[in-house]
């Protein structure tokens, strides 16, 4: 059952990953500097997330 699609969004999503693996494979240092930026960015948003699941 073959569809023909205009915009794929798993090749997309595959595509992304595999792109991030080998950055990350060259720099490994770069994944922890990115999750850091995304935890200070979105903090205040875990701790309300986490209160508000208590």
């Amino acid at each position: 059952m073959k569809t023909k699609k205009d915009f794929d969004s798993v090749k997309m999503m595959r595509d992304i990953r595999n792109k991030h693996r080998e950055e990350y494979e060259k720099n490994p240092e770069l994944r922890e500097k990115r999750l850091a930026e995304i935890r200070k960015r979105y903090s205040s948003r875990i701790k309300n997330n986490e209160i508000t699941k208590c």
